[in-house]
């Protein structure tokens, strides 16, 4: 293991890399590559692990009994998944998890450290006060999901998602993390219709994209607007 890529990632922050190794073993850590749309975890899987990412990217969705998938959520380099069904055990997952690209996965036994009473100002401790941290801004980024789809129009959407990555980006210009169908998934609209509203959209000169990569020209002004 690179334990420099370990220690940059936001679990680790705090943690010195003498006290690394030990606390690694403590969680049994192992660390898997993952080729693009390789499953990491399955609907109705058991884990006792929870994933670190420390490169690439993976897609969060679930799957109706048609078939048909929804995004809920994408999980980029620095993020964490499956830390709430690793804590509880035996919950049966209720998502899907695979890899959006060519990715690294450190995966940890986290519910070990909840098993015990970690001295203040150990590692230990600090890796829980991190694991607080990264779970208060994964309940946050589900508000921001919500505020994302409640709008009832496909513009409505479109504006809530692109200004919020605007302004996370700092740019008027960035990429997203999702291709045509997976941003439509996303934000819970069809694709078609989707695409049809970009291209009125950019008609219109608010915009221009090529395929996940976004420019906004103008400020856009919607009654559903959000953060």
């Amino acid at each position: 293991m690179k334990y420099s890529v370990i220690l940059d990632n936001p679990v680790f922050q705090g943690i010195s890399e003498e006290e690394l190794p030990e606390l690694l073993e403590f969680l049994d850590a192992k660390e898997k590559d993952f080729v693009r749309d390789e499953t990491v975890f399955h609907l109705g899987d058991r884990t006792e692990w929870m994933g670190v990412v420390l490169s690439g990217g993976v897609n969060i969705f679930r799957t109706d009994v048609w078939g048909r998938q929804s995004i809920l959520d994408h999980v980029n380099p620095g993020e964490v998944f499956g830390e709430t069904y690793a804590c509880l055990g035996d919950i049966p997952l209720m998502v899907d998890v695979s890899a959006s690209e060519e990715s690294v996965i450190l995966f940890l036994k986290i519910r070990k450290i909840t098993q015990i009473q970690p001295e203040p100002g150990s590692s230990r401790f600090r890796l829980m006060q991190n694991l607080f941290h990264i779970m208060a801004e994964k309940n946050l980024n589900l508000s921001r999901k919500i505020s994302h789809i409640t709008p009832k129009s496909i513009r409505g959407r479109i504006v809530s998602y692109l200004s919020y990555e605007a302004v996370r980006q700092k740019s008027s210009s960035f990429e997203i993390p999702f291709n045509r169908q997976q941003m439509a998934d996303y934000l819970l609209v069809d694709r078609s219709a989707l695409s049809a509203e970009l291209s009125r959209m950019q008609a219109e000169g608010l915009l221009t994209f090529r395929r996940n990569c976004f420019c906004l020209y103008t400020e856009l002004k919607d009654d559903h607007k959000s953060m």
